[in-house]
């Protein structure tokens, strides 16, 4: 019996073709399903590719009536029609071949459907493949753009982290470092050639724990303070210094990428408050990342010609910055944070209002975008070329994370304000006690105006009984001294116990600003006390713990002698930081700091404040 198939080649296991053709001998010939009314169209030549054409041919929809045509005659498929009907088996059932699969093919539209389901899935999938190997690939290009600096560099002896609060939200402090580095591109942005490296921007920003609020406080880099111990690029430590210049910190080990991590351990012995995270951006990262948010807006109160950018041109030269708004990125970005000459009185105060200024722009334009990956990964890749971070941010994925935590701090919420200052010569003394005033402040995760941003906030739109502040009694023109229990004023003896320069002559402020009579100042015999005590005599132990509430974390112990002593520890050098909470203080309630100076909130710098406003000093 010979066994023949419909042009193509037999199937050794006998089964019916997938095109709708069966087996044929002598007594059985090849049938295909009916394809209007008494017809049967010829066999389609060339095979299952040819079958699958025609199958896909037939799935176009037609109009009722009207047929689309396929080599032979008219395409079963008409509109709305869900089956096509199926072919006969060579036993006279229909649905399957003789092995007992389907050999009809499927209904057009079914298969229709599905394919188009695979490919909305594949397409998806490839969609995905790609985004991830590509977000793969951005992650991995930071990663290998950033520089973190060893955590054994951090000074030991730190202040604690800062307490969480009723939510379990802590707050977060972030230093920000500008360089001035001359190191590779830098010396073409930065212009000169001198070597090493110098801080010409630092500012600490606080977040606090309710992520809803941040103030930025602006460090004179003319400012005279005391560095630290720190580690040098051999290995070794340094002594501590006092008297210096607080960017020399930054110059220590005098290398071409400058020393972050001594500026860290130098604010926090400065502050008392714990440093959690440190980015130190230098002219090529900063200039990139202008560029890579489209540019930031500014405002400048005349115009800046050549000259004043490099006072050593000569001449007056050409206008750089022109008076008025104008958008800057790059280079003229640079010379705008940098600018000291040329406006108001040439002093770092100034160049410090305009840095806030442009901060305040630059994340307003950074917002006004979308705080997302989207936005965010392209500023990394540029700032990143060019920063140095410490370890616990040195990832992308790390630094993409923590910017995404600011997402919900409003413009107007975001403050900066400069240290008290008063100029000391060509130099810069932070004021006392308004200093340590604004550090106790951050301290207790309050904002400048007093108001508690731990999580326990007031709701906005309720108005309180008493809108003014109450707990702390109005000044009068002659304020009265602070007293004891038995109604006689509090004297006190101040003694510096440690090697620290200017510790007696600071508290000697602190305990005047409270009204607490200061007896003298002294160098204690034993300069290597850890924590700052005040000792009283008999009777005097509830005068001793308000001297002791100015003061948090000092201890109060009986002493030797009569009256009360104030010997400063280690602790109150770095700062004053206290273990544990807040200690109710002399001019305020339990938990909370005396309210800082009129002159000193007044002179804050809101995120949306007007870009022409406040930009210059003297």
């Amino acid at each position: 019996m010979s066994v023949q198939w419909d042009g193509s080649p037999p199937d050794p296991a006998g089964r019916g073709r997938a095109d709708g053709g069966v087996r044929t001998d002598d007594a059985v010939r090849t049938e295909w399903p009916e394809d209007g009314p008494g017809r049967l169209p010829a066999p389609r030549p060339g095979g299952r590719a040819e079958a699958r054409r025609a199958a896909r041919d037939r799935a176009v929809p037609v109009r009722p009536g009207r047929g689309g045509t396929g080599e032979g005659g008219r395409t079963a498929t008409r509109a709305g029609r869900r089956d096509a009907p199926r072919e006969p088996r060579a036993d006279g059932r229909s649905g399957s071949g003789g092995s007992g699969r389907r050999t009809a093919a499927r209904s057009p539209e079914r298969d229709g459907r599905g394919g188009a389901r695979r490919l909305i899935a594949w397409s998806v999938a490839g969609v995905l493949v790609v985004l991830a190997g590509a977000g793969g690939a951005v992650y991995y290009k930071l990663n290998g753009n950033l520089r973190s600096f060893d955590a054994d560099a951090i000074a030991p002896d730190r202040p604690p982290e800062s307490a969480a609060d009723a939510h379990g939200h802590r707050p977060v402090n972030l230093l920000l470092i500008g360089s001035d580095s001359r190191a590779g591109k830098n010396s073409d942005l930065g212009g000169g050639d001198e070597a090493g490296a110098r801080s010409d921007t630092t500012i600490l920003l606080h977040v606090y724990a309710d992520h809803r609020h941040a103030v930025g406080i602006s460090i004179p880099r003319d400012a005279l303070v005391t560095v630290p111990r720190c580690k040098l690029p051999n290995g070794k430590w340094t002594r501590e210094q006092p008297g210096q210049m607080f960017n020399s910190a930054f110059s220590v080990g005098n290398s071409e990428t400058g020393n972050p991590a001594c500026t860290l351990n130098t604010v926090e012995r400065l502050t008392g408050i714990r440093v959690d995270h440190t980015i130190e951006v230098n002219f090529e990262g900063f200039a990139a990342m202008t560029g890579a948010v489209g540019g930031v807006d500014v405002c400048l109160p005349n115009d800046i010609h050549e000259g004043s950018i490099n006072p050593n041109l000569g001449r007056k030269g050409k206008v750089v910055l022109a008076k008025g708004r104008q958008r800057v990125s790059g280079q003229q970005a640079l010379d705008y944070v940098r600018l000291r000459h040329g406006i108001g009185d040439d002093s770092d105060v100034g160049r410090m209002k305009r840095q806030q200024a442009f901060l305040s722009s630059l994340l307003a334009k950074i917002k006004s975008k979308g705080l997302s990956p989207g936005t965010l990964l392209p500023l990394a890749d540029a700032a990143t070329r060019s920063m140095t971070v410490d370890p616990g941010l040195d990832s992308a994925a790390k630094l993409v994370d923590f910017a995404l935590t600011l997402k919900g701090i409003d413009l107007h919420e975001v403050k900066f304000l400069t240290t008290p200052w008063r100029y000391s010569g060509a130099r810069i003394d932070l004021v006392h006690p308004a200093v340590d005033t604004l550090w106790r402040t951050l301290q207790a995760d309050r904002t400048i105006d007093g108001q508690d941003a731990t999580g326990h906030q007031e709701d906005a739109g309720a108005p309180t009984a008493a809108p003014a502040p109450t707990p702390t009694p109005t000044p009068s023109a002659e304020p009265s001294p602070a007293v004891g229990a038995d109604g006689t004023p509090i004297r006190v003896t101040v003694y510096n116990a440690t090697n620290a320069a200017g510790l007696a002559t600071r508290a000697a402020e602190t305990l005047r600003a409270a009204r607490v009579t200061v007896a003298g100042t002294a160098t204690s015999r034993g300069t290597a006390r850890a924590t700052t005590t005040v000792e009283y005599g008999a009777g005097q132990r509830a005068a001793a713990e308000k001297v002791a509430a100015l003061f948090p974390g000092a201890a109060v112990a009986p002493g030797q002698a009569a009256g009360i002593s104030l010997r400063l520890g280690r602790d109150y050098a770095a700062g004053g930081a206290a273990s544990g909470s807040p200690a109710p203080t002399a001019s305020g309630p339990a938990g909370a700091p005396a309210p800082l100076p009129t002159e000193v909130v007044s002179e804050a710098r809101s995120g949306d404040d007007d870009i022409c406003s406040n930009v210059s000093y003297g």
